[in-house]
């Protein structure tokens, strides 16, 4: 102990002498590192010494953090019980010694403190904190750190050392990462303990005391929310609130009121809890920061009954929703216009609560970690850059996949190679998910990967069109080849003999439908020819005279009149061929063309 003593009298940082003082002590079998055993002697020794400081401190009425600390001219030593406790620190951080040590020291020193010590030990935790949030180290004190903290908390008066909870609060929100559960509300249990206590009758003359006591009720709401789910303490909540909303809109805070009362000096001396006497309710009801606290609770209470529960049962009814949204837009509005700076305040409001929703459904959804160890970047010595390799083909992969190719020529020909597989080889794996006694789980099904059911989709398409038709009818599971399929399964998916006669008669259905579509138009084609025809005909008498024709009065025509007859018709159909196909077009719309009456009539 006397070398430990003389060591935290040594100038200079720790690193220059803690290591060679545990070995002078200890005298450990390794030189940088200590057994179990070993640590644990130092432990007993560092704790008696640490007890040594503390009684001393106190039989001289000093400062524990600043027991034996000498004030020079030019610096200003460190105390001994701080100097020990950076010793051990170092010691810790640099692995010579256990690392959960520095964790229970500071666990005994704070034990055998008063609280007007504990803050300056705190104080000391606090300026230490990155030290101690490094992994080597909180891993193996987190649990010691969070039951010190604890336990101050629990010697804390709730009242009066306000400033002082919230600093432990504050540094356990910073020591432990937002992903550990132990520092989360999971169940979102309330502490339904911090019970508002008011007058239940009236002592003296007061405002309106049916008013007191409605104002004051809606404390045990906002304490425990819970209770408003039920219809009937919901519409007692709903009536007491809307009384106090009208007395704050019939009374508007004016912007002098709002200046008179500075808000930066009050939270100087701000408390915890507002005073409940019936006297004062007046002057409440003129201080800005008072209305705010109560307007500010009521958002938070709508915000918890808007948040989706784990139940149907805990979500709001519609008429419910109506209510909450009337109420909390007559809440905003109030906020809006109470001095001073009422927009600001609100808009800093509504995004705190729009934080706090991200943090509700965080931990709902089972608080699943999302931080990123950061990545380590090697040191570069000073003058030597390295040169990044230079590949063939843009990167390593490329480069190597080529020069492969080149040392093996047979490397796209290798049957061995990666290769489109065949439906059987790729449908084996749904085939057996789908076989009962294989007892496979129904999330862990092929049919459930996108990607797999695509490809498959694609192959079936490609080489088993008759497999692929099925998927209308049965889904994915329909295009697995029936071979694979058990025999009790086969026959869901097994086309039935009626459906097959069914699918060839619809199939031969289509052929005729089709081949009675090819007449028609063969016989419309037909038609329109013949029509022509009979056009080309019509031109004649147009251009001719009927007694010109050889043979229309029954007379034989001669051989020169017949070639004579071919020139002329030849000639007439030249000269009328537009008009023909013309009329030709208008005959076939009619169903009955110009052509056809001259020829019944000639025939008459």
């Amino acid at each position: 102990m006397e070398v430990f003593k003389r060591a935290i009298m040594q100038p200079g940082p720790p690193e220059h002498f803690a290591l060679l003082t545990v070995q002078e002590v200890i005298k450990p079998q390794k030189q940088t590192k200590l057994a179990q055993d070993e640590n644990q002697l130092l432990e007993n020794i560092l704790r008696m010494l640490l007890q040594e400081y503390v009684s001393s401190a106190v039989q001289s009425g000093e400062k524990i953090m600043h027991f034996g600390q000498s004030i020079d001219a030019t610096e200003t030593s460190q105390g001994l019980i701080p100097r020990l406790l950076d010793i051990v620190l170092y010691l810790c951080e640099k692995e010579h010694i256990e690392g959960g040590m520095i964790f229970s020291l500071l666990e005994d020193l704070t034990e055998m403190s008063t609280m007007k010590n504990c803050k300056d030990i705190f104080g000391y935790i606090e300026s230490k904190q990155d030290i101690l949030g490094k992994q080597e180290l909180f891993a193996r004190g987190k649990l010691v750190m969070l039951r010190t903290c604890n336990q101050l908390l629990r010697r804390l008066s709730k009242a009066n050392d306000v400033v002082f909870c919230g600093r432990i609060l504050m540094f356990l929100a910073h020591f432990f990462p937002l992903s550990e559960r132990s520092a989360l509300n999971i169940k979102g249990v309330f502490n339904t303990s911090n019970e508002t206590k008011y007058e239940k009758e009236p002592l003296g003359i007061c405002i309106d005391f049916k008013f007191y006591e409605t104002f004051w009720g809606l404390q045990e709401y906002f304490s425990n929310p819970t209770i408003t789910h039920a219809p009937s303490k919901w519409q007692k909540f709903a009536s007491s609130l809307s009384v106090v909303l009208n007395t704050f809109e019939a009374q508007p805070l004016s912007d002098e009121e709002g200046d008179a009362n500075n808000l930066e000096e009050e939270a100087v001396n701000f408390s915890i809890k507002y005073l409940t006497s019936s006297k004062l309710m007046g002057l409440e009801l003129k201080d800005p920061s008072f209305r705010r606290h109560v307007l500010v609770q009521c958002l938070i209470l709508f915000d918890y009954l808007k948040a989706p529960g784990k139940g149907d049962k805990d979500l709001p009814s519609e008429s419910m929703k109506d209510e909450i949204s009337s109420c909390e837009a007559r809440v905003k509005r109030l906020l809006e216009l109470t001095p001073p700076k009422g927009k600001e305040f609100l808009h800093k409001i509504e995004h705190i609560l729009e934080r706090e929703k991200n943090w509700v459904w965080w931990k709902r959804d089972g608080c699943l970690p999302y931080e990123k160890q950061p990545t380590e970047k090697k040191a570069i010595q000073d003058g030597t850059k390295k040169r990044k390799p230079r590949w063939r083909l843009g990167n390593k992969e490329l480069s190597q996949l080529w020069k492969w190719a080149d040392q093996n020529p047979n490397a796209l020909t290798n049957p061995q190679r990666v290769q489109t597989p065949s439906i059987m080889d790729y449908w084996k794996p749904l085939a057996e998910d789908m076989d009962p006694s294989a007892g496979i789980e129904a999330e862990y099904h092929h049919k459930n990967n996108r990607v797999y059911c695509w490809k498959g989709l694609r192959l079936s398409a490609r080489q088993d069109l008759e497999g692929f038709s099925k998927f209308t009818d049965h889904g994915v599971e329909g295009v697995v080849p029936l071979e694979l399929l058990p025999p009790d399964v086969r026959s869901k998916y097994q086309a039935k003999p009626n459906e097959r006669g069914k699918r060839s008669k619809k199939e031969e259905a289509k052929g005729t439908a089709h081949q009675v579509d090819e007449n028609q138009m063969s016989t419309h084609a037909t038609e329109v020819d013949v029509e022509g025809i009979r056009t080309d005909m019509t031109a004649t008498p147009m251009e001719f005279d009927a007694a010109s024709i050889p043979g229309a009065r029954g007379e034989t025509p001669t051989p020169e009149e017949l070639q004579k007859q071919g020139s002329d018709t030849d000639g007439g159909q030249e000269a009328g061929q537009l008009d023909a196909d013309a009329e030709v077009e208008a005959g076939i719309i009619d169903g009955e063309t110009d052509a056809d009456v001259d020829l019944d009539a000639k025939d008459d």
